[in-house]
């Protein structure tokens, strides 16, 4: 399975370009957040903005790209996935092979996201920015699998994507001055760290723990969804 998930990560930066973009949108993404993010937050009636803003756009530019990934992962190798599985590597081993490849994904988009963010305006609690953003990344990855799953066209799934995005980016915690749909968002706890790692604030041991069961449950998501791509089809 370690094979195979570092073929599927070879199969996505094939391209330098890839690779490039990989590390460029996220830090382009943290590096215009801190004051666009802040305006909308005054505008919606919400008061997040300079560090934690930050580390908010931080948290936005991983999860945005890994969702991406993640729906491409499903929606571009249903047949391939599905071959492997036959030839004897199994839906489960796919699955788990698949999930292998989305997290160093993410983990790359994670890293290009936190180091701009520790060059551009270092948060005070750096791990705990580096965990919340990560956090961002893992749970975008569910997201992206699950609508992979469901949506098959790119330009469909690209959309739909971008619509949880801006649902969830501008709902959440610190762009709005009321709880809203935002109880409800899966990235509220992991957006709350951040803004308390950016504004130098501790985190209670219970966002935490919601933040770590949100995530594990976005990798069980994501790997339902990739088994189910690779199961074999009757008929």
């Amino acid at each position: 399975m370690a094979l195979a998930s570092v073929a599927f990560v070879r199969e996505h930066l094939r391209a330098p370009l890839t690779l490039a973009l990989l590390v460029l949108i996220p830090a382009l993404f943290v590096i215009a957040s801190a004051a666009v993010l802040g305006e909308f937050a005054s505008a919606l009636g919400g008061a997040v903005a300079g560090a934690s803003a930050s580390a908010l756009g931080a948290g936005w530019a991983a999860a945005f790209l890994a969702g991406a990934l993640g729906f491409f992962q499903v929606s571009s190798s249903r047949e391939a996935d599905r071959r492997l599985a036959l030839a004897g590597l199994g839906p489960a081993a796919v699955a788990w092979a698949r999930i292998g490849a989305s997290l160093a994904l993410a983990l790359i988009v994670s890293a290009a996201a936190f180091v701009t963010l520790e060059l551009r305006e270092p948060p005070v609690h750096p791990a705990h920015a580096a965990a919340g953003v990560a956090a961002f990344a893992v749970i975008y990855v569910g997201i992206g699998t699950l609508i992979g799953s469901f949506v098959f066209g790119p330009l469909e799934g690209s959309l739909a994507i971008a619509l949880v995005f801006l649902v969830d980016a501008f709902s959440g915690p610190g762009m709005t001055d009321s709880g809203g749909i935002a109880a409800v968002l899966p990235t509220r706890q992991a957006a709350e760290l951040l803004i308390a790692a950016g504004a130098g604030q501790g985190s209670p041991t219970e966002d935490w723990l919601v933040v770590a069961l949100t995530a594990i449950a976005s990798l069980a998501v994501a790997f339902l969804a990739f088994w189910w791509a690779a199961r074999p089809r009757n008929g």
